[in-house]
């Protein structure tokens, strides 16, 4: 109805502001009924989740250490930004250390996606592609910005290395071009820019039809953890999940498991996290937890790069 009564539909402001309201309603009516959420969607279609974590940072860094970590921790995949900022045409040298860092991950016998998050753009995309093609990463994330889709149909003809794009399109409208133009592999709707789960199911089920796999963006809390969660226990295309846990980005102290009374279900065992049965969406918020962070928390602004040359680069 939202969506339907609004003249300009869309865009992330609209987006994440309706995916609050859907994910708070899938939750009360599952409550309600005491089920969990993946039970309205038609049921589940796997016990358990794959995931991968976060490893070096917006500038990758010490990722042999941190790789290292996770494996500890459980995980057997993790992600990585490819690089630090580029320019158009940067120095070679730049793309030799993101090879060299997917291959100390690879070492540790861990899976490695790398997240060129729209920063690299084709002259040097189409360099790294290449480079990167002999270590097999798991997927390459945004190898250009969304905006390109006729490039990312070029480098996607250039490499067998999959590619995963997706957190910036906010539709199944957005979504549409990219499949119709098969230049994406992986897609990665982020469920709190996309209108909740009920768009993200719909997303879902669409890139089945082109026999596209869903790895959902999340690298936010544990409601939004928790409602990915449930559309991938009953969707047949999903393969792994982004988790937060110990990412670069919680630098106050606070984690993924800060928030809940029931953290235990966010464990990670050989790579996976177990089915979430409890009603709705499976976790309990520790709200006072939550209302007490707030009164300190500052609004997200998104970070920038400077060039050498005092130019603006891509995030």
């Amino acid at each position: 109805m939202s969506w339907r009564t609004t003249f300009y539909r869309g865009g992330p402001v609209f987006m994440s502001a309706l995916a609050g309201i859907d994910i708070a309603l899938w939750d009360l009516k599952a409550r309600k009924l005491g089920l969990p959420i993946w039970q309205l969607l038609g049921g589940k279609v796997r016990d358990k989740l794959k995931v991968y974590a976060w490893i070096g940072g917006d500038r990758p860094n010490d990722v042999e250490q941190q790789a290292l970590a996770r494996k500890e921790q459980g995980f057997k995949a993790v992600k990585m930004n490819a690089t630090e900022d580029l320019g158009w045409l940067d120095s070679p040298s730049a793309l030799d250390a993101a090879v060299e860092r997917v291959k100390a991950v690879k070492a540790l016998g861990l899976d490695a996606g790398v997240d060129f998050h729209g920063r690299v753009h084709k002259p040097m995309a189409k360099q790294l592609a290449k480079a990167l093609e002999p270590h097999r990463p798991l997927f390459i994330e945004e190898p250009l910005l969304s905006e390109h889709i006729g490039g990312i149909k070029e480098i996607s003809g250039l490499t067998s290395i999959p590619i995963a794009l997706g957190e910036r399109l906010h539709s199944r409208w957005d979504v549409k071009p990219f499949l119709e133009a098969g230049c994406v592999d992986i897609l990665q709707p982020d469920i709190s820019h996309v209108g909740g789960i009920s768009e993200m199911r719909r997303i879902a089920a669409m890139a089945e039809a082109y026999d596209v796999a869903l790895a959902p963006h999340c690298p936010l809390g544990p409601i939004a953890l928790a409602a990915n969660a449930q559309v991938d226990f009953a969707s047949p295309n999903f393969v792994i999940q982004e988790m937060s846990l110990g990412i670069h980005y919680n630098s106050t102290g606070q984690d993924l498991t800060s928030y809940t009374h029931n953290p235990e279900v966010w464990k990670v065992t050989d790579g996976y996290i177990d089915l979430l049965t409890g009603p709705g969406l499976g976790i309990e918020i520790d709200e006072a937890q939550v209302r007490e962070l707030s009164k300190d928390s500052k609004a997200w602004v998104s970070p920038g790069f400077i060039g050498p040359g005092g130019e603006i680069r891509e995030w």
